[in-house]
């Protein structure tokens, strides 16, 4: 039994891996991540770029695809979405054992439709249509503009992976949109399924750099406290919302809660643990999804015990903290989504543009 396994037996939260790689699939790295207790995989346009541009494992199917006339971005569709059905066939078995709980592969619509609620919605129930699998999440950003198609997707019957959220505000309009499109589907709700993807490491690491610059002891004391108590007011509200009568008519339909899946998990100050991010954020019915170092260093050195919501008044305590000293975390938070989507799409430009330079070379070849 490994402390990933005992982490979802005892604890009550699955560990998903944060990355996706061909080879892996391929030699059988994904399906040893499994056998340790791995019950899902979250991609994004950053893993693509550094698995597509990294590796020659792709470059057949891709010589393939050119010579059939694809374009370089349908190219990619094709190959992630390759990627992304093999995973899902490792992930299968997992799936069913959980009653579609767990066993989810994720795969982002184009990050540039960020602020596009109709060419989200469109693209999500696209995605779905071409990988017709139930254990698909699409992962929709958590953008204003996100939240109609999140209602919309989810009202069609399938399943959303909501990323890139960072403040209270909008997670608790993520989980309206969630129960929205659920009383609007006419259908069955069992297999419909969804998570909340709260970021986590930024949120210190933009704070950090304000309170370092505000420079008084009791600023630099909050240094690494506001992740850890914005996520655990998150699991807060997550309890709150999925109770009472509203929550139990849907519920006694077969719905699923919606998952806070903690994301942005490893941490970026080398000072901090480097499970910081997981043994204070572990409760029943969430998600850590984790590079495989932070898995690593869990397995080795992580403590299982509930502690998401083990002491919330010192939580609250943290934000009004940080709040006296200055720092204002709505705009901190808009801030992060901000760079978040134009993070994404940098790192999907960028992709696109490398596999450009590489189609050259293979057409070169031929």
């Amino acid at each position: 039994m490994t402390k990933l396994q005992d982490l979802h037996d005892e604890g009550g939260q699955s560990p998903w891996l944060d990355n996706l790689r061909r080879d892996w699939i391929h030699e059988g790295e994904l399906a040893r991540w499994i056998e340790r207790g791995v019950r899902g995989v979250t991609s994004n346009p950053s893993i693509f770029q550094k698995a597509m541009t990294g590796q020659a494992v792709y470059d057949d199917q891709f010589r393939s695809l050119l010579a059939d006339g694809a374009s370089v971005e349908d190219c990619f569709w094709s190959m992630a979405v390759t990627d992304i059905e093999d995973a899902l066939a490792l992930f299968r078995p997992v799936h069913d054992a959980s009653d579609g709980v767990d066993g989810y592969v994720s795969i982002e619509v184009a990050p540039s439709l960020a602020r596009d609620t109709e060419g989200t919605t469109a693209s999500a129930l696209d995605l779905h249509a071409r990988i017709d699998e139930p254990n698909l999440y699409v992962k929709i950003p958590g953008t204003a503009e996100g939240l109609p198609a999140i209602q919309a997707v989810i009202g069609a019957g399938k399943s959303v992976n909501v990323t890139l959220l960072f403040s209270l505000s909008r997670y608790e309009a993520v989980i309206e949109a969630y129960l929205a499109g659920l009383e609007a589907f006419d259908g069955d709700l069992a297999p419909v399924s969804s998570v909340a993807s709260f970021f986590v490491s930024r949120v210190d690491a933009e704070v950090d750099k304000r309170l370092v610059a505000i420079g008084t002891p009791e600023a630099l004391a909050l240094k690494g406290k506001a992740a850890v108590a914005n996520a655990q007011l998150a699991y807060e509200l997550f309890l709150e919302k999925f109770s009472g009568p509203r929550w139990e008519a849907l519920a006694a339909k077969g719905a699923k809660v919606q998952r806070p899946l903690w994301a942005s998990t490893s941490t970026k100050d080398p000072s901090y643990p480097p499970t910081l991010y997981v043994d204070t954020l572990i409760a029943p019915d969430t998600v850590n999804t984790m590079p495989e170092a932070t898995l690593d260093a869990f397995d080795e050195q992580g403590t299982v015990a509930r502690t998401a919501d083990a002491d919330l008044g010192a939580a609250r305590q943290v934000l009004a903290d940080l709040a006296g000293v200055g720092v204002d975390l709505d705009d901190v938070t808009d801030q992060l989504e901000e760079e978040g989507v134009a993070s994404f799409t940098k790192a999907f430009d960028e992709l696109i543009a490398s596999l450009g330079e590489k189609a050259a070379d293979l057409r070169g070849e031929a």
